[in-house]
């Protein structure tokens, strides 16, 4: 089946992105948003939508595709309120940064039909501040894009297939995991550096104040470090609270890091510790 009408349900920086992305790679279907009435507004301004709906119900009809650009909690409402009732050939996927509640959500949903009318997936990909103001076509340009498939999910054939396809044309690498593999990794790779960032930063608030000039005193290492600690708590709230295990084991891990380190400050260890940090390969 064509993908003739796509609904993407929070028309922000990563909803707004892929509609222009989508846009700017030969999608002449028609893009749906639904949103809160000004943001629909600012999404019709940049051109990111041809029609917008505050009603989630009446904005997915007549769509093949329905994607959910909200908060991981937003994404688990929706699909318990839009699941039951959405059309049987069209196909409900996300963008949420955790996986396994998700996808638990969706086989409760959907039941055994669950692997043909939902995909889940998470594009890596993002920016410090969100709104469909700061919304990109060029964001997923060779960003991974993962997917974690339901158990005998054939996410190559039918609307998934054709869907992937596009994702593919955005310039996304298409990859596959498990979901607690995808949230045991994102814990490392995405969730951690935002901690990181966030506790770096409101630290050095509490050290100097929010209007000291440190940022430019400490140069492009402390700006890189401290970029990421604008993102919003309330994408960042979800997250956290639907990966709490894996986030809290990550933060462990470097804290003995860390104590290690500071406990050989004066010690050749200090040096092995430099080597083995070079060994990241950074591709």
């Amino acid at each position: 089946m064509a993908i003739r009408q796509i609904t993407i349900i929070g028309t922000g920086l990563i909803g707004g992105s892929i509609a222009l992305a989508l846009k700017a790679h030969g999608f002449h279907g028609r893009i749906v948003g639904c949103d809160r009435s000004p943001v629909l507004e600012r999404a019709r301004q940049r051109g990111a939508i041809d029609a917008g709906e505050t009603n989630p119900v009446h904005a997915v009809r007549s769509s093949q595709v329905v994607l959910l650009a909200t908060p991981v909690g937003t994404i688990i409402d929706l699909i318990g309120m839009l699941g039951p009732g959405l059309s049987r050939q069209a196909l409900l996927t996300d963008v949420g940064g955790t996986k396994s509640e998700v996808v638990e959500c969706a086989r409760r949903v959907f039941g055994r039909s669950a692997g043909k009318r939902f995909l889940a997936g998470h594009p890596m990909a993002g920016k410090e501040h969100g709104g469909v103001e700061f919304a990109d076509a060029n964001l997923f340009e060779g960003a991974a894009w993962l997917i974690t498939p339901l158990p005998q999910q054939d996410i190559d054939e039918g609307l998934p297939g054709e869907f992937l396809k596009w994702i593919e044309k955005i310039g996304a690498r298409v990859a596959t995991l498990a979901p607690d593999q995808h949230d045991f990794l994102c814990a490392w790779v995405s969730h951690l550096p935002q901690m990181i960032s966030t506790a770096l930063a409101a630290s050095l608030v509490e050290e100097f104040g929010g209007s000291a000039p440190v940022l430019s005193a400490g140069g492009r290492a402390l700006r890189e470090m401290t970029r990421i600690s604008a993102s919003p708590y309330s994408v960042w709230r979800d997250i956290v609270l639907t990966n709490k295990r894996n986030i809290q084991e990550v933060l462990f891990k470097l804290e003995q890091r860390l104590a290690h380190v500071r406990e050989n400050l004066d010690t050749r260890e200090l040096a092995r510790e430099f080597e083995r940090a070079h060994e990241l390969k950074k591709h």
